[in-house]
This record gives C-alpha cells, sequence and structure tokens, in this order.
C-alpha cells in the first residue's frame, strides 16, 4: 500500500510511523486508519524491526477522530458499529505487536488520539501536550479501544474522572496517572523517543514479545493460565540463540548484549 496519511519509516530497526494529516491535527479520517491497519501487520510481519514508535506532524499527535467525516458514517445505526468496528480488527493488533511501541505526544491527543497514545508500552511527552477523553463533550462513549485500556493503565476511578467529566489533563498529571514515562522538550522529543527505542536494539525481541503478549493478557487470566504461558514462553526463549550468547557472555565475565543501565549511561535516560 502506499501512505498518504500517515508517513512509515524504518531506521536502524526502528520504524516510526507518523500521522500525517497536520492541516486536520492528525484526526483519524477513513483513509489514516485503513494506512495505519496496513502499517500494523507490515511492522507484524518484519523480523528485522527490534521497536516501533508512532508521533503526529505539525502541532497536534491526533485531534481524535474525524467528526466531519463520521456524518456518513453513522448515516444508520449499522454503519456506525461498523465504523468502530474495523478500527478492533487492527488496533488489538497493535496493542499486542510483539515489539516495544513509544508513542511520542506533543500537542493535543484527544478522543481516539489518546487511546492511539495509550496502545503503545511508553508514551513520552512534552510540556505543551494534553490529554483528554473527549467523548464525552459530544454525547459519545469512548471508542478506539478507551474502555479496554485507560483503566488498565489509570485505574477504575481514575478512568471514570476523565471519561465522565471529559475534562483535558496536561503531561505533568498523566505522568502521575501513570500514562506518561518522561516528559521532554518540543524540539527534543523525536530525538528522545529514537534514543529509548534504540536501545531495544540490543534486546531479544522474542523475549519483550513473549513478555509483552503474556502481560496484556495478565488482567483477565488466572494464574494456573498464566503459569502455562510462562512455562511454554520460557522453554523457548531458553533454546534461543541470544540466550545462549548471553549465557555464554555471562559465564565468560564479558559484557551482556542487553544492559539497560549501561545503555541508559552511554545515550542519556528518561525519568
Amino acid at each position: 500500500m502506499t501512505y498518504e496519511a500517515i508517513k512509515y519509516e524504518v531506521q536502524d530497526e526502528i520504524v516510526t510511523v507518523t500521522l500525517n494529516r497536520p492541516a486536520a491535527r492528525n484526526a483519524l479520517d477513513i483513509q489514516m486508519r485503513e494506512e495505519l491497519a496496513d502499517a500494523v501487520m507490515v511492522m507484524r510481519n518484519d523480523p528485522d524491526l527490534k521497536a516501533a514508535i508512532i508521533t503526529g506532524a505539525g502541532s497536534a499527535f491526533c485531534a481524535g477522530g474525524d467528526i466531519k467525516g463520521m456524518t456518513g458514517a453513522r448515516s444508520t445505526v449499522q454503519n456506525a458499529r461498523k465504523r468502530i468496528q474495523n478500527i478492533h480488527v487492527w488496533l488489538p493488533e497493535l496493542v499486542n505487536l510483539e515489539l516495544p511501541v513509544i508513542a511520542a505526544v506533543d500537542g493535543p491527543a484527544f478522543g481516539a488520539g489518546l487511546n492511539l497514545a495509550l496502545a503503545a508500552d511508553f508514551v513520552l511527552a512534552t510540556p505543551r501536550t494534553r490529554f483528554c477523553a473527549v467523548f464525552g463533550r459530544i454525547g459519545l462513549v469512548p471508542d478506539a479501544g478507551g474502555f479496554f485500556l485507560l483503566p488498565r493503565i489509570v485505574g477504575l476511578q481514575a478512568a471514570k474522572d476523565l471519561i465522565f467529566t471529559a475534562r483535558t489533563f496536561d503531561a505533568a498529571e498523566a505522568k502521575e496517572l501513570g500514562i506518561v514515562k518522561a516528559i521532554h522538550p518540543s524540539d527534543d522529543l523525536l530525538t528522545q523517543a529514537k534514543a529509548f527505542a534504540g536501545r531495544f536494539r540490543h534486546a531479544s525481541r522474542e523475549a519483550i514479545g513473549m513478555s509483552k503478549n503474556i502481560l496484556n493478557n495478565a488482567f483477565h487470566m488466572d494464574q494456573k493460565a498464566l503459569g502455562e504461558l510462562e512455562s511454554f514462553a520460557q522453554g523457548v526463549a531458553m533454546h534461543s540463540d541470544y540466550h545462549k550468547e548471553a549465557t555464554r557472555r555471562f559465564i565468560a565475565k564479558e559484557p551482556l548484549p542487553f544492559d539497560w543501565n549501561q545503555l541508559e549511561k552511554e545515550v542519556g535516560g528518561d525519568d
């Protein structure tokens, strides 16, 4: 697929997906959704990637759904329902993408834009970032995975607060709530995101991917089922070439290929 509403760029095993409708504050229209759906599957099937970054062009991360485009899509109840169902074909694939996913958020992340950021594993923001579960302002309920993602990150009571009030909150509050990992200046955000993502180049994609898969199921599976997943994943990991090489280095007292603390010292760290 040729992308127009997004940019898809790979450098040094890191893919950067940029929402590219700056004149519309990167609102998620049908074309952007279709291109994101395709991009997620491309990422999923690329064995050479080690991490992904999602960001927005211009002065916004994503202003949410394209309200003008909703009018035709909601001509019937069935059309409106189908429109949201289509999101849930590709969004779970993004949430469960077996790569570290970093959202680099500058400016507004409203509605579906907030939830797109929540679909990432880590959110880096700027002082001018603003978040809002804006749906209630126009008599709607959260979509784009908000009911699933938000309470799992901030807790049920805080999720009710943000959804019921539809209030705007800044990056500092988002960090207190556990949504944002670190806050960087706007002109340094993407550099910091790439540096953060770049550390995962030294990690085992398989181990992180399996860990992410299991963690994403941890809140709705019992201990026995999680134990079975853990056992299977560890069996796979223990027979990987990555583990064998790391073990050899450990025994030989050589530096390990993946040492987050050391990498943080070398390239700078996040809060």
